[in-house]
């Protein structure tokens, strides 16, 4: 039988001038300096911020997913 783990979900919100994917990245790279252990992370939610007729900023909304330490 492999290792028991348990892991724990906390939510983030990024935000980039570039795009989503961009955003995506920022989010990683900010929780990795914080969160030992990060498995995976879930898009919940994609948004536009968007001033004088044109989209200024991608947000998206992150499940990150970390393995707590024993």
């Amino acid at each position: 039988m492999g290792e028991k783990r348990v892991a724990r979900v906390t939510e983030i919100v990024a935000a980039s001038p570039v795009g989503f994917d961009d955003a995506i990245k920022v989010g990683f790279e900010r929780a990795s300096r914080t969160l030992r252990g990060i498995t995976g992370m879930k898009v919940i939610e994609q948004r536009v911020s968007v001033a004088e007729n044109q989209i200024s900023e991608y947000r998206v909304r992150l499940e990150v997913i970390f393995v707590l330490e024993a």
